[in-house]
């Protein structure tokens, strides 16, 4: 994973909300979001949250007397998400890195991240803070994208990039959002990190757009496979997302267009 793999600023935290969220990230939100409030946990800490989308859903979901802490290390994500959320003094906002969290040992019944491990630099490191944080039989959910293939519109779009850039093929999304789905890593790495009861379950789900053009700007401007475009040549990147437009359109027709996609949900107990 490369630094700019981590940059969501500028223009992508919207984009990112309005394009991508009810595209990929709302569906698999609801389902954390169901698991953890089943656990009725008292104390809960969310990781990588991003721009707020289970934290929208999981509030409601918890009682009233729950502490509810949202971290993100990326400021304007945490902005955007604080912006979006309705006022509630059970949740503390704050910046944090997964790999050093500033809490105490033994404080939170329940670690959720949504589609957030991808980006740790260090997977091992980063489960050995959720572990240390969690409370005795307390529970680490999250969840990772399947390999990018199985995700349709994702593998569209890359491909689609790479025919503009074949000497230099954008890879941000098979290399991280994509990169970390072989369930044997994940339960070894979270076997490394102390973890020795690990459920994985596989949830596949449909992705239904209103156009071509909208998983194709939702990818290519609301990610940082537009800081990969841009890089590579600032003013292609309408280009490249009309590409991924046509391609979208090609392969799924004009109009409403659905695509595959899926992830795994860990669960890994303390």
């Amino acid at each position: 994973m490369s630094e700019r793999d981590k940059v969501f600023s500028g223009s992508i935290p919207e984009l990112y909300d309005t394009y991508l969220v009810p595209l990929i990230f709302e569906v698999y939100a609801h389902d954390l979001a169901e698991r953890i409030a089943a656990l009725s946990p008292k104390d809960v800490l969310e990781t990588a949250a991003g721009s707020g989308v289970v934290t929208r859903t999981l509030a409601p979901r918890l009682g009233l007397e729950v502490r509810y802490v949202v971290t993100d290390l990326n400021q304007p994500m945490l902005d955007h998400a604080r912006s979006k959320q309705s006022a509630d003094d059970r949740i503390t906002w704050q910046k944090a890195d997964a790999l050093d969290l500033p809490f105490e040992g033994e404080s939170f019944d329940v670690l959720g991240c949504q589609f957030g491990v991808m980006f740790f630099p260090d997977k091992v490191a980063a489960f050995t803070e959720a572990r240390r944080v969690l409370k005795p039989a307390g529970r680490f959910v999250f969840n990772v994208w399947d390999e990018i293939e199985q995700n349709e519109f994702a593998h569209v779009v890359t491909q689609a990039a790479g025919e503009v850039f074949p000497e230099d093929p954008p890879v941000f999304l098979a290399r991280t959002p994509h990169g970390y789905h072989d369930m044997s890593t994940i339960r070894s790495d979270l076997r490394a990190a102390g973890f020795s009861d690990v459920l994985i379950e596989t949830v596949e789900e449909m992705s239904t757009a209103p156009s071509p053009r909208h998983p194709a700007v939702a990818y290519c401007q609301g990610t940082p496979l537009r800081n990969e475009i841009e890089a590579r040549d600032i003013t292609l990147l309408e280009h490249v997302t009309d590409r991924a437009a046509e391609a979208i359109a090609s392969r799924f027709g004009i109009g409403s267009v659905s695509g595959k996609i899926r992830g795994h949900v860990v669960t890994a107990t303390r």
